[in-house]
Order: structure tokens, then C-alpha cells, then sequence
């Protein structure tokens, strides 16, 4: 899931009594600066209308087509105004297209000393008239950040990897299925969710019992090949020189029976009941299977909360990086911008220092010490944070959430579980408002700063509600 995977549909606007040199120069530079950037380009050829712009309605329809034709693979369309344009022709053909995918509005910049006829481009008026005309014809549409801009600048380098990412988020929450297995834990209310409300938005939540997953877990025997290998793949994910062997099998048959149910189910990530069954009826705990499941891009949440799955997805959508999920969990002595982040802990290899496999402190009184091997310990690494939490309100019948930044620090800490000082400036507002808009003790974070792309992508394209209390 790297960028370059990104494909745009690339719309050159014109018209027609501004110089033809300067949509062919933009045409040429916008096309070379994409495809240096690594993505691909699909964009109407100079031979198929005047200069490969779009101006009159016919030019609308064959750009229309040609999108059409690539729809699987176009991500995004970036409409490109080298002068002013033509604001009908830009709306036109991305209604007709019909592709529903994010849109980037450009205008290239004039220059003070050229502003005779021959030079002139107006692209800063013309994309007012563009944005109006999408407005009208309720298409969404994103912008760069300066109205006018080159695309040869780190501004529009910059926008442009935002606008990516934008895609990533809106194309991957498209016929989305996630997995929940078991029941939530009857202690943790925090976290029910609406199945229906998140189908209307095109997510699907399949059912997977405990007793189905026990139960094919004891159709397997210890000696079967895929056991082995499963075994030999944790003990290369995790030193398990002080796991037992019964335990290293328990995790290895449990997740043989996980992978296949991913697989067969067509699932994008699952959230597991853990609080306490399967450590009182299985003996083991399923942190380190869902760790490796997150780690290779199968998102893997706790507690059954498929809200905190989803927001780990968007994430990992707009990252293309392993996301965790952890608790707002400690205060970091008396400064108010700091908090310790936890979870006890299933979080993946990526965003530690360095890991051990242990038991489960916090279960091992109650279930027994030795039922509760598989939990991944150690501190998280230091770098940037975006942290997002996203809610099924089945009061306002909506999807909403919270989003921000700030950084994983290299503040010391002791404690058991995955566990890091984070550093988030304004963090006294995202609490209260947590706490005052009733969103769970769950949150979702990546290593990475990608809380603009997201948030363009979940309010523009989704629909949703996403606030930035840090900055309320």
C-alpha cells in the first residue's frame, strides 16, 4: 500500500481565447511532476481534443469516457486550470464519469511580470468559478492549500501527498468487512457499536462465535503441518525461549483458525473478545496472534471494538503503516500536555523498541499465571502521533469522531504491557471532550501525521463528523 499505488484521473481545463502554449506547458507539467512523484496518470491525449483539455462538452464527454474506461483503477481525479477554464466542463465531466472518488481542484499561479495577453492565466478567478459550478452539481472536492500554486513547489508536493492519502482513506472504506469474534465482554459497555449504521456507510460486520472458534481449534491436531508453521512464525515474530510449550501451541492453533477465517471471509480486520474467556477456557491470551495479524496490515482490536478497529483501518489506510489501539490511559506526573498510552498489550513489533512475550499481569490472579501467556511487553518508539477515534451514534444516527496530533515521546516509563508517553498540545481539550461528547476509552494510533488526509477524507467524502478539539 505504498503511494504509488495511487492512480488520478487527470482533467486539464481551458479556454478557448486564453494562449493554447500555456494548457499544454500545464498540461505537460503537472503529468511529468505525477509521474516523477510515482503515481500513475490517466488524462486525455493532445490528439484527442484541443491541447488534452477539456473546454467544451464534447471534450467533457470523452474525458467522461476515458475515466469510465479506467474506473477500477482511478483513485482520485485532479482537475489541473493552467488558465482560466472552463468551470461547465470540469463539472460536467466528472458528473458524467460518475466515478465518486476524491477530487483535487488546482489553478496555476500567474507571474506578476507576465501579465499581458500572451502570458496571462486568470487561473485564480477561473477556480472560483470551477469550485462553484462542483458546488452546484453537489460534487465534494478538495483544495490545495494556496489558492493558486506551481506544481513544481514542496507546497503542492506536499498537497499533493495529502490528496493521495485522502484517496487511500475514501477508496478503502468502500465495500469494507471487518470481522468481530465473540461477544463483547459483558464489563465493557464502552464499547457497543451499530452494525446497522456502519452497514449504511458500507461496512459490513461478519460473527464469529467463541464456541465455533473453540471448537475448530480442537479439530486441529498438534502435529498438523499448518500448526508447525504457525508455531515457527511466532517464534521468529517473538522470543519464546520462556513460553511453554502447550501455550506456544495454543496461540499457534489459534491463530491457524484466525488466518483462515480472515481468508475465506474476505475480511480487512477483525476485533476479538479477550476479557476473560478465552484465558479461562482456552488458557492463553490472544495479544501476540493479533499483534502479528496487525503488523502485516490485518488490523486487530481488542475487547471487540469494531469503532477502534475502524478507526485503526483509516489509519492504516492513510499511513500504509501498522496502527495500534490503546487506552488514554495514565496521566504523566503533573504536565498537562502528556499522557501515558496502554494496552495490556496486542499492539504490533513496528512501534516498539523492542519486545518480550510474557504473561498477563493484570489476569493472572483471577485465571491463573499460567493460562495467561501471549501478551506483547515493551515501550513504544519515539516519534510523530495522529490519534483518532471514530463512534456509531445511534442518537444522531451518524458516524463521528475525534482526530489530532502530536508525538511519541522518549520520556522514561516502567510498567508491564505496550505502553509509551505520548505529547499532544491541547491535550486537556481532546480529554474533555472525549468525556463530554461520551466517545470510549479507546483510541486509535499510527506513528505517522496524517490527521489532515484523514479528516479531509472522513468529512469531504464520508459524510462523518470529525472534530480537532485540540484546536477548538
Amino acid at each position: 500500500m505504498s503511494p504509488a499505488t495511487n492512480t488520478f484521473g487527470v482533467l486539464v481545463g481551458n479556454r478557448s481565447f486564453f494562449p493554447d502554449q500555456l494548457v499544454l506547458a500545464g498540461r505537460k507539467q503537472m503529468i511529468d511532476l505525477l509521474e516523477t512523484q510515482g503515481f500513475k496518470t490517466v488524462c486525455l491525449g493532445e490528439q484527442d481534443t484541443k491541447c488534452g483539455a477539456v473546454e467544451t462538452h464534447a471534450d467533457a464527454k470523452k474525458c467522461a469516457e476515458l475515466f469510465r474506461k479506467n474506473a477500477d483503477s482511478i483513485d482520485g481525479i485532479i482537475v489541473t486550470l493552467p488558465n482560466f477554464g472552463d468551470e461547465q466542463g470540469v463539472a460536467d465531466t466528472i458528473r458524467l464519469a460518475g466515478l465518486d472518488v476524491p477530487v483535487l481542484v488546482h489553478a496555476f499561479p500567474d507571474e506578476t511580470a507576465k501579465m499581458g495577453w500572451g502570458h496571462r492565466r486568470d487561473g485564480f478567478c477561473g477556480k472560483m468559478s470551477a469550485c462553484n459550478n462542483l458546488y452546484q452539481y453537489g460534487i465534494p472536492f478538495s483544495l490545495t492549500s494556496l489558492h493558486t500554486v506551481s506544481p513544481d513547489t514542496d507546497s503542492f508536493r506536499k498537497n499533493l501527498e495529502t490528496f493521495a492519502a485522502t484517496c487511500r482513506v475514501a477508496r478503502g472504506l468502500t465495500n469494507l468487512r471487518f470481522g468481530a469474534v465473540g461477544a463483547r465482554p459483558a464489563a465493557f459497555k464502552t464499547v457497543r457499536y451499530s452494525e446497522k449504521l456502519l452497514e449504511r456507510n458500507g461496512i459490513s460486520v461478519e460473527t464469529l462465535d467463541l464456541s465455533d472458534v473453540l471448537g475448530r481449534i480442537g479439530k486441529l491436531k498438534d502435529d498438523d503441518t499448518v500448526v508447525k508453521q504457525k508455531m515457527d512464525m511466532i517464534s521468529r515474530y517473538v522470543p519464546t525461549t520462556n513460553v511453554p510449550n502447550i501455550a506456544l501451541m495454543k496461540m499457534g492453533k489459534l491463530g491457524v483458525v484466525l488466518d483462515a477465517w480472515v481468508e475465506s471471509s474476505s475480511l480487512k480486520g477483525i476485533a476479538v473478545q479477550c476479557w476473560t474467556s478465552l484465558e479461562e477456557n482456552f488458557g492463553v491470551v490472544p495479544c501476540t496472534v493479533m499483534s502479528m495479524m496487525t503488523d502485516t496490515l490485518c488490523p486487530a482490536a481488542c475487547e471487540v471494538d469494531i469503532n477502534g478497529l475502524l478507526a485503526m483501518y483509516v489509519l492504516q489506510l492513510a499511513a500504509t503503516k501498522p496502527p495500534a489501539i490503546v487506552d488514554w490511559n495514565n496521566n504523566y506526573g503533573g504536565d498537562p500536555e502528556k499522557a501515558v498510552v496502554f494496552h495490556c498489550s496486542n499492539l504490533p513489533k513496528s512501534m516498539f523498541h523492542e519486545i518480550r512475550i510474557d504473561t498477563h499481569d493484570i489476569f493472572a490472579a483471577s485465571v491463573g499465571r499460567e493460562n495467561t501467556y501471549g501478551t506483547i511487553n515493551g515501550n513504544l518508539l519515539a516519534g510523530p502521533l495522529t490519534y483518532l477515534r471514530l463512534t456509531t451514534d445511534e442518537f444522531q444516527g451518524k458516524l463521528r469522531g475525534y482526530i489530532g496530533e502530536g508525538e511519541f515521546t522518549s520520556d522514561p516509563l516502567k510498567t508491564f504491557g505496550g505502553a509509551g508517553v505520548v505529547q499532544v498540545p491541547g491535550l486537556q481539550k481532546v480529554l474533555h471532550h472525549a468525556c463530554k461528547n461520551g466517545f470510549e476509552h479507546h483510541v486509535a494510533v499510527s506513528n505517522s501525521s496524517v490527521s489532515t488526509a484523514i479528516q479531509e477524507a472522513l468529512t469531504t467524502y464520508m459524510n462523518w463528523d470529525i472534530a480537532r478539539p485540540a484546536e477548538a
